[in-house]
């Protein structure tokens, strides 16, 4: 049909035109638009703030900015050359071949099998990347050289999440097999497990730091959390690319899964420290997030309060108990836990998507997938993990050997002791006099004054 075909039988604000061709469905492209810029929102600003006042005040610029230049480095990457290499032409089976993703030839066609232009899906999968990178990052707050992450993002995005991405979403191995709805595996496994391997090579913190961590701001950091759990929204929502019924579920799921993790997370702090942590509860709500991720929209509710009771309480035993009797735990200084909150509490997804997933959905999803249930799903979400975690240990552990051979991993022991100013020549308050010296009046020197409304009337 030609366009003037469909004068009358639509609204004139649904009639197909040039900038709006007939596959173009503009309910789905708008929502599209919307839970991308939400998951965008949840690294700039949810994490910059998140990262920013939850650190020492030291650290606060340091620990913002190098989310900030995370999201900018990655976008760049991403359209030159990260994107195919992920979601691109099958160059082996664990790899796209790389090419830009720059041109409207490119970006304006339909996104095969879906309603929506090609740039909408570029766009999308860049804000993911860009947040497993910041999330890996903060793992190493609070020490890490600049210059050196400024090299570690571009690599550690082309060599390891390109990987993963291709492997199980993209065109690779494992993408008939897994089950891995918004990133279970892809996203916060790799995050966590990258983010961990990477603190090895750089190091700890300066011990004092690691014995005396306050957060800066936990007002602020309530807030960089509220972006985080809202826009959690567009992060699961929007992974069906499409208005649906499973992108309903999926957002009722994970609000779901993070309030029960949340709940459970503070009560085992009530119990067994007798006090209620704010900083326990926002863990709690990462956890329930994280854990519901790769099942968000193949679950039904009753199973997501399964998942986020155990994501509240097993990420919670590795944390606050595990981590403080195991060696390795102690000798990895990984500053904000994303271990736990995020590769502990991502496989535990992973796992349990595999055995609560249910076939009606999974077909409604994956419409050409080959899932099957049982344990020889199970075995699958099994190799999955497997995958990602060695192929993170080995690819991080390279990167950052490399880049110690181009400059220091972590920095100088007395910028260690300054900390923002020494990093970046800012500092994250400017209290009035704020280590300034002002000169105080001596006042046995100064004439007494009384007010007026004590002198006598003449």
């Amino acid at each position: 049909m030609n366009y003037s075909d469909y004068n009358g039988l639509l609204p004139v604000n649904l009639q197909p035109d040039d900038a709006s061709p007939q596959w173009n469905n503009k309910g789905d492209n708008a929502w599209q638009l919307i839970a991308t810029t939400m998951v965008g929102m949840q690294s700039v600003p949810g994490l910059v703030i998140l990262y920013g006042s939850m650190v020492k005040k030291k650290w606060a610029v340091n620990s913002a900015f190098m989310a900030l230049y995370a999201f900018a480095a990655v976008l760049i990457c991403w359209v030159l050359w990260a994107h195919n290499m992920s979601f691109g032409t099958r160059f082996c089976p664990i790899l796209g071949m790389p090419g830009f993703a720059l041109t409207q030839r490119f970006l304006l066609p339909e996104y095969g099998g879906f309603y929506v232009p090609m740039a909408d899906y570029v766009y999308y999968e860049f804000v993911f990347a860009a947040i497993t990178v910041i999330l890996l990052g903060g793992s190493l707050l609070g020490r890490m050289n600049f210059y050196a992450w400024m090299i570690f993002v571009p690599m550690w995005l082309t060599f390891s999440y390109t990987v993963g991405a291709f492997s199980i979403w993209g065109k690779g191995f494992l993408e008939k097999y897994i089950i891995d709805y918004a990133g279970g595996y892809v996203i916060h496994l790799s995050s966590g497990v990258a983010g961990f391997t990477a603190a090895y090579w750089v190091g700890p913190r300066q011990s004092h730091d690691r014995q005396h961590f306050p957060p800066n701001n936990i007002i602020h950091m309530l807030g960089g959390a509220g972006f985080l759990w809202l826009g959690w929204t567009g992060f699961n929502g929007g992974s069906p690319f499409a208005a649906n019924l499973i992108a309903s579920l999926a957002i009722i799921n994970t609000h779901i899964c993070t309030a029960t993790s949340l709940l459970v997370w503070v009560s085992f702090d009530m119990v067994v420290y007798k006090k209620s942590s704010v900083i326990g509860a926002v863990q709690g709500m990462i956890t329930g997030l994280v854990c519901i991720t790769p099942g968000a929209g193949i679950v039904e509710p009753w199973a997501a309060i399964i998942m986020g009771a155990l994501s509240g309480s097993i990420p919670w035993y590795t944390m606050m108990v595990l981590h403080r009797r195991s060696a390795l735990f102690q000798s990895v200084d990984d500053t904000l836990g994303a271990f736990h909150t995020h590769a502990v509490a991502g496989l535990l997804g992973g796992l349990l998507s595999g055995v609560f997933a249910r076939a009606n959905l999974l077909r409604m999803m994956y419409p050409t997938g080959h899932y099957r249930h049982g344990i020889i799903q199970m075995g699958y979400q099994i190799i999955g993990a497997a995958f990602i975690i060695v192929w993170n240990v080995v690819v991080t552990s390279l990167i950052c050997i490399l880049i110690s051979r181009i400059v220091d991993l972590r920095m100088k022991e007395e910028d260690l002791d300054i900390g923002d100013d020494a990093a970046h020549g800012e500092e994250a308050y400017a209290l009035w006099g704020d280590g300034e010296k002002m000169p105080v009046p001596i006042r046995w020197q100064m004439a007494p004054r009384i007010p007026s409304m004590c002198r006598r009337l003449k």
